[in-house]
Formats: structure tokens, C-alpha cells, sequence
């Protein structure tokens, strides 16, 4: 006759289901964890006052009125109706086209300078220190340093006019016609070394076989650096440019301590821009939607930096 089998020890098997479902669910939660203590700070910092500042976009005197009434869209009819922020939009792309285009010149070109062997390794070492200075100085200290050299009596006009290229005192910074070329030559050298390293970086790791059977099948110099080098620093390019253009596009420091956007709005960003509306005329509302703007075109060009990533 079988003995009945006793309900503690008939339940352990399903006990043992239920610790292991227990484990495993914390093991899954272990790195939600790890991270909880970011995420909180990203809402906190980040995602909060981005919906913060896009209700203020819809509120009719955010801030300064006690009972801000709803205005929907009208901040931003208002912003597009303003001549001086369609302005600000043409020279921000300019600025931050022209910063791009001449980072990714000016960086190869240093990196292609620092890779090879023709210099002699002690020079190319100084040079290395010498191109990356930029990289290491504030924006307030690169605005000041330009303030001075393209100051009416500084370096660059007495240069200029002792070789008789000019014969007068430029006004680089207070001249409608040269501003914005000016402040943008300012940001060009503050930039280039973020690609010089990056790009320098890519020269070195491409195989040099490639190099050899491309000489092999005659190829000269330039082919070689046509078909070899572009293709294989093309991801780099591609990535390095996206960041620069939504870095570029939001500058703000060297534009306000050089220029503050003057003389008469020649050098005015969105940036700038932006922040009269909120500090110059108290217009928080307006702000807020200029910046939601601002956060639009950004999020647009990072869609494609992350579409890149993924494909990569």
C-alpha cells in the first residue's frame, strides 16, 4: 500500500519554480538599477525643463504674469512673423555650414600633415602641441584672444597693412560687412582640432597593404588618397560633421563676448537671439518658443546622426 506523500513535500517543486522565476526577474532588474540614478538625473535636468519651457511656448506672458492665460501657437506666429529671426536663422546656417566645412579642411589637412613620414618625428611632435592649443582654451578666453587680434590698431591689421593688403584700420567686429566672416573665422580655428585627432586617429589605423597593391596597380598619390583614405575615413567624416553642425548651430559664448549678436543684428544666431528675448526684453514666452524651435532643427540633424550610427 503507497504511503500519502506529505503537502510540504509535495509543494517543494513549486516553491523552487517560484524562487527561480524571483531570481530571475531580479537578475532583469539589476541593471534598470544601475542606471535609475542617471535616468533620474536626465528627467530631472533634461526632460522637465523641456516640457517646462514648451508649456511656456503656448502661455501668454509666462513668468511675468501671475495667470498666464493659454495662448496656443501664437508665440510662434509671432516668432516667424520677425524679420530679425529669419535673419538670425540664414546666419546661423552660415556660421555653423562655414565652421563645418572648413573644421573638416583645415583637420584633414593638419592630420594628413601630423601622419606622415616625410616630416621629421621631433617636428611632429611640436606640431601636434602647437595645432591642438585651440582645443584646450574656453570660449571666453578665445573670444578675448580674437577681441585683441582683430582689434582696429591689433596684430592682424598692422600685419595686413604693413604688406599694403589693406590701407586702413579694418573694424573686424564692429563693421556690419565683416562681422559675421570674422566671428566665424574665430569659431573655424577654435574647432578644427576635434577633427584633426579624430581623423588622425582614422589615418593610423588603415592598413597599409592597401596602400602597397594600390602602388603595386600604379595608382599615384592622389588616387591613393582618393579611393583609400576618403572611404575609409567616411564614417568618421560623416559623424564628426553631424555633431560639429548641432554643436555649431547652438554656440552661444563666443558669439555674446565678441559681437553680442551686433552691430545691428549682423552677427545675430538663434542663439543670441533667444536669449534677448528672455534677458533683454522679458519676453519668456517668445523665448520659450524660439527655443523649442531651436530644439526642432537640432533633433532633425540628430535624427540622421543616430540613422548613421545604426547603419554603421
Amino acid at each position: 500500500m503507497d504511503r500519502p506523500i506529505p503537502a510540504m513535500v509535495a509543494a517543494q517543486p513549486e516553491l523552487r519554480k517560484k524562487g527561480k522565476f524571483h531570481y530571475k526577474a531580479l537578475r532583469r532588474l539589476v541593471p534598470y538599477l544601475y542606471v535609475s540614478p542617471a535616468t533620474l538625473l536626465l528627467v530631472l535636468l533634461m526632460l522637465f525643463p523641456m516640457i517646462m519651457v514648451f508649456r511656456y511656448s503656448l502661455m501668454d506672458g509666462a513668468i511675468m504674469k501671475k495667470n498666464a492665460a493659454f495662448a496656443g501657437l501664437q508665440n510662434y506666429m509671432t516668432i516667424f512673423e520677425d524679420p530679425v529671426f529669419w535673419q538670425s536663422v540664414v546666419q546661423t546656417l552660415y556660421f555653423t555650414v562655414m565652421s563645418v566645412v572648413f573644421h573638416f579642411i583645415i583637420g584633414l589637412a593638419f592630420a594628413l600633415l601630423l601622419n606622415t613620414n616625410r616630416v621629421d618625428p621631433f617636428i611632429r611632435s611640436i606640431l601636434r602641441v602647437l595645432y591642438i592649443l585651440p582645443w584646450l582654451f574656453t570660449a571666453v578666453i578665445i573670444a578675448i584672444i580674437w577681441r585683441l587680434l582683430l582689434d582696429p590698431n591689433g596684430v592682424v591689421n598692422s600685419i595686413l597693412m604693413a604688406l599694403h593688403i589693406v590701407n586702413f584700420k579694418v573694424e573686424w567686429f564692429s563693421s556690419t560687412s565683416t562681422a559675421i566672416h570674422a566671428l566665424t573665422f574665430a569659431n573655424i580655428w577654435a574647432g578644427y582640432p576635434l577633427y584633426m585627432v579624430s581623423l588622425l586617429a582614422g589615418l593610423q589605423g588603415i592598413p597599409k597593404e592597401l596602400y602597397e597593391a594600390a602602388g603595386i596597380d600604379g595608382a599615384n598619390s592622389f588616387e591613393k588618397f582618393w579611393h583609400i583614405t576618403i572611404p575609409q575615413l567616411t564614417p568618421i567624416i560623416i559623424s564628426i560633421a553631424l555633431l560639429d553642425f548641432i554643436w555649431t548651430m547652438q554656440v552661444f559664448p563666443l558669439v555674446w563676448m565678441t559681437t553680442g549678436g551686433g552691430p545691428i543684428y549682423s552677427t545675430e544666431v538663434l542663439s543670441t537671439f533667444t536669449y534677448k528675448l528672455a534677458f533683454s526684453r522679458y519676453e519668456f514666452s517668445l523665448a520659450s518658443a524660439s527655443a523649442i524651435i531651436i530644439l526642432i532643427m537640432s533633433m532633425s540633424v540628430t535624427y540622421f546622426y543616430i540613422k548613421h550610427q545604426r547603419q554603421r
